[in-house]
């Protein structure tokens, strides 16, 4: 039996090609294609769609009589002037941390200021040494006190001595910034290739820390409340700094990002040990050995190697004692 050859098709096909569904032809041919292959694809689309709508308030309540949660923003200075930021071991003697609070509450009172007082157990150190705590207390201060415009670390191992000194008076003013600053020089002495500025003026500063013999001072530093001071502390506390083997931990860390962190270099006032951070014994630098009248005595790594930090401060315990007492 022979079969019947299959029409030929025609060479001219016509323009258009008829369409037996109505229906489908509204449906564009990529349209049809991707409902025909994808059904999921398109549901997750359209699904996260409107996902996107309700979170913009488009759809679900954003038109709803219930007001939106409008946490104001606190303007900066319209706070305490100052915070005064020492963290304190739980494991240290009472008697001695209560000593430690009560020289940076008196101080605090005669001036306006606040204190605060947090461990290192509060913040997520991951194994790093508790000193690394000073750097996220600063940023939990200003979390706490917003309309605060300094916040100034000091590191238990060093006491206010000149409680008459008002610290923005003493220090802080543009023009004393100015004035004391030490430009030009190496960041890390003696022969740091990467120096202070020589052209910054007073209002631009943020971070105000003193220099000793081996390099930068961080046991008593200020910084200026603004969102510079929170990328400079959140840089400073990365994660990668916490785990390398820095000699001195936050210290070596701090010296790092200044030197190579222009932004962080620009906003850096150098100043004498004397000013902030004298030491009565230790690597200080020329003329930051404590003298009478200094702001602020430090005991340079009295917390280690044995030393006693309540033993070592005692004396000038007694000096405070007798100088609240009025008489020297």
């Amino acid at each position: 039996m022979h079969f019947a050859m299959p029409p030929r098709k025609t060479s001219r096909p016509p323009p258009y090609a008829a369409r037996n569904n109505q229906t489908t032809s509204l449906v564009p041919p990529t349209l049809r294609n991707l409902l025909r292959s994808k059904p999921r694809a398109v549901a997750g689309a359209v699904l996260g769609f409107l996902t996107l709508l309700w979170l913009l308030g488009v759809i679900g309540g954003g038109s709803s009589s219930a007001p939106l949660v409008n946490i104001p923003k606190v303007a900066i200075g319209s706070g305490v002037p100052v915070v005064i930021v020492t963290v304190l071991n739980p494991s240290a003697n009472p008697a001695w941390v209560q000593k430690i609070k009560a020289n940076r509450e008196e101080y605090a009172k005669k001036h306006g200021y606040l204190t605060h007082f947090p461990t290192p157990s509060q913040y997520p150190l991951n194994n790093a040494p508790t000193s690394w705590a000073r750097v996220p207390a600063l940023r939990h201060a200003m979390t706490l006190h917003p309309g605060s415009t300094f916040f100034w670390y000091l590191d238990p191992s060093a006491l206010i001595m000149a409680t008459d000194l008002n610290l923005e008076a003493h220090l802080l003013r543009p023009a004393v910034i100015e004035k004391h600053m030490i430009t030009n020089a190496p960041v890390v002495p003696p022969d740091s290739v990467i120096k202070t500025f020589g052209n910054l003026k007073g209002d631009r500063i943020d971070f105000v820390v003193a220099q000793d013999k081996e390099g930068l001072a961080p046991t008593s530093f200020v910084v200026r409340n603004g969102e510079w001071a929170k990328y400079f502390l959140d840089a400073w506390f990365d994660p990668i700094y916490r785990s390398y083997n820095f000699q001195k931990a936050e210290s070596h860390a701090l010296e790092h990002i200044v030197q190579w962190h222009g932004t962080i270099l620009a906003k850096l006032a150098m100043v004498p040990q004397s000013l902030l951070n004298a030491y009565v014994a230790g690597p200080h630098a020329d003329g930051g050995q404590y003298k009478e009248g200094d702001l602020v005595a430090t005991f340079p790594g009295c917390d280690k190697d044995g030393r006693d930090c309540s033993r070592e401060q005692q004396p000038f315990f007694e000096i405070l004692d007798r100088k609240r007492q009025g008489y020297n």
